[in-house]
């Protein structure tokens, strides 16, 4: 990885500071997060506060920002369509109930079964979705309530100002750090924007857009005039026509209020819901596979971020407190009508390039995302979308691990499979839980496939005449073939040893495989020893009871024999 990352102390200045540049890059990803799971903006921006504030504080990795997902809304989207939102919340507060108990049961610790290429598919994959989101802020709505891309004097100066943002972030480090150069670039950039935006003629805005350089408050009327628009294809159908599609965008954008709100209050004293799911067997079994699922791929995005911020930061996170503090989370925000979420890869880089490394710095932007909600709200919505696209791409060029292409044709192909599989899993279905699932069977499928070969004997006849197999290698279920093709009961002696020194037996497989070749030497006639066994070895069989049946020659350091049923 590029050193983008520098390991700092940790300082109170610091992770104040980058918490309110998170903060800032968190408004336009909650609000956009939103319209994927199809609820209000606000809903998004109180569930980035909820989940953001108690995972810093409970959470087991300090310096991790969490927040409203897309990963989580594209799970939820599907059951806020067919069943409504009030069945969301629920949902939300059962998914933490679940985290909580894989964190008391300890399941965080699995992490650390995760491959390294897996973990290099899984970043490089991110990095290039996190870059092809950004390509979101370049669009507007056309009269027909289509996104489209915009183009001429908006477009070039637009990218004039990423261009501008990426060097502020690039070049200021080198010659002071008193201050995030992330959080420098927005303001620098949001100044420039707001002089831009008076001094240049209107009419070279995009269409439907009245400020030729986009802002956070102009994404948020353009999403909304969109899903108007689409609102009313679907309920009109074929007898839709271009006046309904403009008078629907119309309304939709003289009644949006931007991102300004109240405090948030429980989802179950909120008069805007029509009714609240009853309590009972019904509504769990409509909520109980996507809370699964949303617990799920929560976990893995956040403990897979938690274990890339440890490689960072060199120092180690605890993975089963954080799920715990993920879980908590995600109690409250449903109890409080949010959306849910999880650890987000994008806006805890961004607090670890800015300095953060302390639980302060993840309280300090879900604080100031508050605030925004609650008082900034016209200012916040008066950034442009140009700075923080510029900080998004920072965070790929940051995020993406340029030395793993070097490394093609200089690892294993299996290795270079693994990696590319993620990797691209992650980009063409954005699913980055499923990816390193997938990930993670594959290469446990290759380890198996690689170490089912590695199983031999040396044969060879004692003094007493009995053949003995000195096997080599690990005795489990891909390795059973390779070991009943190494013995010939037809051919052998009387009494057969199995030496156990070199090899274990792992699984069932072994187990049964071992039981049907003593049951051939049985009907032959002929006894089978087992010798050298581990004590796991022992303790399998010993658990086995009657489902093997071998004679078991123990004590081999003095040549001593004693059998027994196993």
């Amino acid at each position: 990885m590029l050193d983008f990352f520098r390991r700092r102390p940790r300082n109170l200045k610091d992770d104040i500071l980058s918490g309110l540049t998170v903060a800032l890059a968190l408004v336009p990803e909650a609000i956009a997060f939103a319209f994927v799971a199809g609820v209000s903006p606000i809903i998004g921006l109180y569930s980035a506060f909820f989940i953001g504030l108690l995972s810093a504080i409970f959470g087991g990795r300090p310096g991790m920002i969490s927040g409203a997902t897309g990963a989580m809304a594209v799970v939820v989207v599907g059951l806020v369509a067919i069943h409504g939102v009030e069945y969301l919340f629920p949902t939300v507060v059962l998914c933490g109930i679940i985290q909580i108990a894989a964190g008391i049961g300890r399941l965080g610790q699995f992490i650390r079964m995760v491959p390294h290429p897996v973990m290099l598919g899984f970043v490089n994959g991110l990095a290039i979705v996190i870059f092809m989101a950004q390509f979101g802020s370049f669009k507007t709505v056309n009269d027909a309530g289509s996104l489209i891309n915009i183009s001429g004097p908006a477009l070039w100066i637009m990218l004039a100002l990423v261009a501008l943002t990426m060097a502020i972030i690039w070049l200021l480090p080198k010659l002071t750090r008193a201050v995030p150069s992330s959080l420098v670039a927005i303001l620098v950039v949001s100044g420039l924007s707001i002089g831009v935006n008076k001094m240049v003629p209107t009419d070279w805005a995009a269409p439907n857009q009245s400020n030729v350089l986009l802002t956070v408050g102009d994404m948020l009327k353009t999403n909304t005039m969109a899903q108007a628009a689409t609102k009313v294809e679907k309920e009109l159908g074929e007898n839709v026509t271009p006046a309904a599609i403009t008078s629907a965008m119309t309304t939709a954008a003289a009644e949006e209020g931007g991102i300004k709100a109240g405090l948030p209050i429980p989802y179950f004293l909120d008069s805007q819901y029509d009714f609240l799911p009853p309590l009972n067997f019904a509504t769990l079994w409509i909520i109980l596979p996507f809370a699964l699922t949303l617990a799920g791929v929560g976990l893995i995005e956040s403990l897979m971020t938690l274990s890339l911020i440890d490689e960072i930061t060199e120092t180690r996170g605890r993975g089963n407190r954080e799920c715990v503090g993920q879980g908590l989370a995600n109690v409250v925000c449903g109890m409080f009508g949010g959306m849910g979420g999880c650890a987000m890869i994008g806006q805890s880089l961004i607090n670890v390039n800015s300095g953060g490394r302390g639980r302060t710095s993840g309280i300090t932007a879900a604080v100031c995302l508050l605030l925004f909600v609650l008082v900034l709200a016209p200012w916040i919505e008066m950034i442009p979308m140009a700075a923080l696209v510029g900080v998004m791409f920072m965070v790929v060029i940051g995020t993406f691990e340029w030395a793993s292409l070097r490394t093609f044709g200089k690892i294993p192909k299996s290795d270079i499979l693994v990696m590319v599989v993620v990797a691209g899993y992650t980009v063409i279905m954005h699913d980055l839980a499923t990816a390193v699932i997938l990930g993670v069977i594959i290469s446990a499928l290759i380890f198996a496939w690689q170490h089912a070969t590695h199983l031999g004997a040396d044969i060879k006849t004692n003094k007493q005449g009995s053949k003995v197999y000195q096997l080599h290698g690990p005795l489990f279920f891909a390795s059973v073939a390779s070991f009943k093709e190494l013995f010939d009961p037809r051919e052998d002696p009387d009494d057969v040893i199995i030496d156990f020194y070199y090899t274990r037996v792992y699984d069932q497989s072994g187990l049964e495989a071992i039981n049907g070749l003593a049951e051939k030497y049985r009907q032959l006639g002929k006894k089978l020893h087992l010798t050298h066994l581990s004590p796991e070895c022992r303790k399998l069989l010993d658990k086995a009871g009657d489902m093997v049946e071998v004679n078991l020659s123990e004590d081999p350091q003095y040549h001593v024999a004693t059998e027994r049923l196993g």
